[in-house]
């Protein structure tokens, strides 16, 4: 298994610097991983010093709260996108899961899909906050508004991502959408864990640490 290739390197705190990004992506070219995942402001960084490699640079919107409006998150996806961004991990309203206007979520994410254009989209739905009735509705959501992906959590909220959620996500949206477990994946064990309930990306700040127990572990 190319553990690598499923890892979305994160940085995404609040006093992250470009020193920190730097090192960011000195790791990824290191571990070659699929990506880098930053804020917007930083993505000029990333693609200047990820030029040569395969690793992709993917941004968040409307992070961490999601509260953002519609209009506010199709303007940051077309700068993101602008600027060179590859990937786009949208953050949903949440508080208008919660009163279960779905119709408002499918809205948003179907015109920050129609944003990107042809880049992959991921969709944050924060299961920490959600019933399981409303994950299934959030993912359904993101399936019918043409995402590629749905996700557990920014790592912001009260908890990460769960074996129980990923599983639930992923027979929810069926085989044909990407699940990304996020928050709380600090393991190569982890790792394995959400792959095995049916992530296909995993995103962590952690990405160092799980390579490194893989090259402990599988003895190469």
């Amino acid at each position: 298994m190319n553990l690598n290739k499923y890892i979305d390197h994160t940085a995404l705190k609040p006093q992250t610097t470009v020193d920190d990004i730097v090192i960011l992506c000195e790791e990824a070219r290191k571990y070659n991983f699929k990506s880098v995942c930053v804020n917007p402001s930083n993505i000029s960084h990333c693609i200047e010093l990820l030029k040569g490699t395969d690793v992709l640079v993917c941004t968040v919107i409307g992070f961490p709260l999601g509260a953002t409006t519609i209009e506010t998150k199709v303007f940051e996806t077309k700068q993101a996108i602008s600027i060179g961004a590859d990937e786009i991990d949208m953050v949903i309203n949440i508080g208008r899961a919660k009163i279960h206007d779905f119709d408002y979520i499918e809205r948003e994410i179907r015109e920050v899909v129609s944003a990107a254009k042809n880049m992959l989209v991921k969709v944050i739905i924060e299961t920490c906050l959600l019933t399981n009735e409303e994950k299934v509705s959030c993912c359904l959501a993101a399936k019918s508004a043409g995402a590629a992906f749905v996700k557990t959590s920014t790592g912001f909220s009260t908890s990460g991502a769960t074996k129980e959620d990923i599983a639930l996500m992923r027979e929810t949206v069926g085989k044909e959408m990407g699940v990304k477990a996020s928050g709380g994946v600090r393991s190569k064990e982890d790792c394995l864990i959400m792959i095995k309930n049916g992530a296909t990306r995993i995103g962590t700040s952690n990405g160092v640490k799980i390579m490194e127990d893989e090259l402990v572990t599988s003895g190469y």
